[in-house]
């Protein structure tokens, strides 16, 4: 079987420099052809990753030359990274590995134009991804029975000791179970299991980047975290997301608080990390706020918790602080009569960045509740919503018609500021006084009545003697 093999133009460049017979693909690239070979999948872009054997890393450096920029990412790895054509791609030599620790750089490596293609394909990590591709011919190199195991959708293991040498290879077997909807091989899920607790061994950054594929591309992330689950491994990696398992809930939820988690995980689209990670954190708060059938307060709880684990895991703060948001005011009421200034409020509260991504969990709350969907006012409360935007009122001080520059000048000509005065806290203040004003009476946003109310406001806070600069 060869698949959907999909030459690139390097391909037929690399083998014109290079010995007949001593070109090869590797990695994902090749995995993928053979998946769209047999499961009709559209290729993705691949990073592309090449192996030369039988030439000696100076020889192999002379020969690319002519073809672009290279760069020697390691000697012990006698990798080259080859520029051409504004693409940068892997051209190494074949080598062998051999683990002296936990983790990805805990190894003994060897490399070198005599070791065997399939020394190298033996040291990945599964059997799907130990196959290459012998160019220009396309022909396939399958020593260990990958294309067996993609016609099958498994994952298998080569040897039990693969995920002690790099325990990172469990989040990557759960990743690929979810976005290929592959079943792991007794033998993985046994040597999972054997070593779960060195998952605590990986770096925060690794972590991260398996979980963000994992959350990115899988269209139900659910398989991956309960493979996770029923292996061991999330009790070291993510505990308190085990903390819903069995946590029933009231009459609006068929599922404990770990089901419903992950069915609305599932309920969201593939492309979108922040809605994903606020859909399966949204309710994390609920084990430690049960009180019988409620959970007052678990969106404030959860998005406290959704801030230490996510940063925990390295990711940026962007996705923090949107995450957190999402989880702490997904409990918001969606009232379709709800009062225009209100509906202002809310947006206000929210963010306009921040609607659609909480409008959309609303969403796969709801799917992920496991019950029928009661009524359409989420859907009339978004479209007042989503009108009130669209009528661009003042959600912020900066939508106002006027600015700090105009309350500075305001104060310097009314002789309650010195001629170089720049600003002090009366100018905010007089500035929220506005734009509460104008939450209540949009139509008052325009500059000359808004100097008008300026004017009005000090001459207040004047008499009243509120008025400082502090």
């Amino acid at each position: 079987m060869n698949g959907m093999y999909s030459p690139h133009p390097l391909d037929a460049k690399l083998a014109g420099v290079l010995p007949p017979g001593s070109l090869f693909a590797v990695g994902g690239r090749v995995r993928d052809e053979l998946r769209a070979g047999t499961e009709g999948i559209e290729l993705p872009k691949k990073d592309l990753d090449y192996l030369v054997t039988g030439v000696p890393l100076e020889d192999l450096r002379a020969r690319l030359a002519p073809l672009g920029r290279l760069d020697l990412v390691g000697a012990a790895f006698a990798v080259l990274k080859l520029t051409a054509g504004g693409e940068t791609v892997d051209v190494g030599l074949p080598r062998r590995e051999r683990s002296i620790g936990h983790g990805h750089r805990d190894f003994s490596v060897q490399s070198g134009p005599e070791i065997p293609l399939e020394d190298d394909l033996a040291r990945r990590d599964f059997r799907m991804n130990m196959i290459a591709r012998s160019l220009p011919s396309g022909d396939v190199v399958d020593p260990y029975g990958g294309e067996a195991d993609i016609r099958a959708r498994r994952i298998d293991i080569l040897t039990p000791d693969v995920f002690v040498e790099d325990p990172l290879r469990m989040l990557r077997a759960a990743q690929f179970a979810a976005r290929f909807d592959y079943q792991p091989t007794p033998a993985t899920r046994a040597a999972m299991k054997g070593a779960a607790g060195l998952v605590g061994t990986v770096s925060a950054e690794r972590v991260n980047d398996e979980l963000t594929k994992l959350f990115d591309h899988a269209q139900r992330p659910s398989i991956g975290l309960e493979l996770l689950r029923e292996t061991g491994v999330l009790q070291h990696l993510w505990p308190e997301l085990l903390e819903g398992v069995g946590v029933e809930q009231n009459e609006w939820h068929a599922y404990d608080v770990w089901h419903h988690a992950m069915a609305t995980l599932d309920a969201t689209p593939p492309g979108d990390p922040v809605l994903r990670l606020a859909a399966v954190l949204h309710d994390v708060g609920k084990p430690r706020t049960k009180d019988g059938p409620h959970f007052y307060r678990h969106e404030l709880v959860g998005a406290d918790m959704a801030r230490s684990m996510l940063t925990r895991f390295r990711f940026s703060n962007d996705v923090v602080d949107r995450v957190e948001r999402l989880v702490r005011q997904h409990m918001f009421a969606a009232d379709p009569e709800m009062k225009d200034a209100a509906v202002r409020r809310f947006i206000r509260r929210i963010e306009i960045e921040n609607i659609e991504h909480l409008f959309a969990l609303r969403q796969a709350d709801v799917a992920g509740s496991g019950l029928p969907k009661r009524g359409d006012h989420n859907e009339r409360f978004a479209d007042r919503v989503r009108e009130e935007i669209a009528r661009k009122p003042a959600f912020s001080v900066a939508d106002l018609h006027v600015s700090g520059d105009d309350v500075v000048a305001l104060l310097i000509r009314r002789g309650m500021a010195p001629r170089e005065f720049r600003g002090d806290g009366r100018v905010g203040a007089a500035l929220r006084w506005l734009f509460e004003y104008v939450t209540d009476a949009p139509d008052r946003n325009e500059r000359s009545c808004l100097l008008g109310l300026l004017e009005q406001y000090l001459d207040t806070q004047t008499r009243n003697g509120t008025l400082n600069g502090s």
